[in-house]
C-alpha cells in the first residue's frame, strides 16, 4: 500500500495569523494577499503547472484544530487512498484521531506520532 506521497504543507499556530502572514510577505515575499494561507501549485522543472498543490497555513494561537496535541505545528501530507492507510495505520497501533472527514478539497483524517504531534493525512479530490 503507497502511505504519503507528498507534503501538503506546515500549519502553525500564532498570536496574531493575519499579522505573521503579513510579516512573511513583506520580508520573505510569499504572496498571502491578505489571508493566512497561501497555496503553491506543483509546477514541474519545465515550468508546467501539475495537479495538486501546498499550502502554507497560519492557525490563532488558540485554535482547537490541532487537539488533542499541545504542540504549535501541524503537517500535513498527502495521501492517495485515505482510508485504505487509515485502516493499517489503526491495525499498526497508530493512534487514530477522530473520524475521516470529506470536504470539497479532498478526503482528511488524523494521527498521531509517538511525539504528540497531530499529523494530518489528505487525500487531494480528483479532478
Amino acid at each position: 500500500m503507497q502511505r504519503v506521497t507528498g507534503l501538503g504543507g506546515p500549519f502553525i499556530k500564532a498570536k496574531d495569523p493575519v499579522a505573521l502572514a503579513a510579516w512573511y510577505e513583506r520580508h520573505l515575499g510569499i504572496k498571502f494577499n491578505g489571508v493566512t494561507y497561501t497555496v503553491w501549485p506543483f509546477e514541474g522543472a519545465d515550468g508546467v503547472k501539475r495537479e495538486g498543490y501546498n499550502i502554507f497555513s497560519f492557525f490563532k494561537e488558540d485554535s482547537n484544530y490541532f487537539e488533542p496535541s499541545p504542540k504549535q505545528a501541524m503537517m500535513n501530507f498527502i495521501v492517495a487512498d485515505l482510508i485504505g492507510l487509515l485502516d493499517v495505520l489503526k491495525s499498526e497501533g497508530v493512534t487514530i484521531v477522530g473520524e475521516p472527514m470529506s470536504e470539497e478539497y479532498g478526503k482528511f483524517g488524523w494521527v498521531m506520532d509517538p511525539e504528540g504531534n497531530k499529523i494530518e493525512l489528505w487525500e487531494p479530490p480528483v479532478s
